[in-house]
């Protein structure tokens, strides 16, 4: 059976930092990301944040205080994320994973614009 994961990057290190409310990944091509728990969550790869097709993404508002209480893996090939706002749903896939870490400046920039775009907040 191929490997689905075959040519991705790998994570040689995930480190959870509570104070900073940072996830901090490191991959086996060299790259490191330091991931707010923030963004994490409003991209979570759930069904609940995505939806079930394009144009049904939910917009995902007041996490700004949210943190990680658990990084469960999942196999070999995710993690699973436990939110302190009880979401737990959700598999972060390496490939996915790495890409939120390489669009990370990209993603917040729409999120906050889909933010102000919709009166919301990040705050609680």
């Amino acid at each position: 059976m191929p490997d689905p994961q075959k040519g991705v990057a790998r994570p040689t290190d995930i480190i959870l930092h509570q104070q900073s409310r940072m996830l901090e990944v490191a991959f086996d091509d060299g790259k490191r990301f330091k991931l707010s728990c923030e963004y994490l969550r409003v991209h979570s790869p759930s069904a609940e944040v995505r939806g079930h097709g394009a144009g049904q993404e939910v917009l995902q508002t007041g996490k700004k205080d949210v943190t990680i209480r658990a990084v469960e893996p999942v196999g070999n090939y995710a993690v699973k994320l436990v939110f302190s706002d009880g979401h737990d749903t959700g598999l972060y896939a390496w490939d996915y994973l790495y890409s939120l870490g390489i669009e990370n400046d990209a993603n917040w920039k729409v999120y906050l614009e889909r933010l102000d775009q919709a009166g919301a907040s990040r705050d609680a």
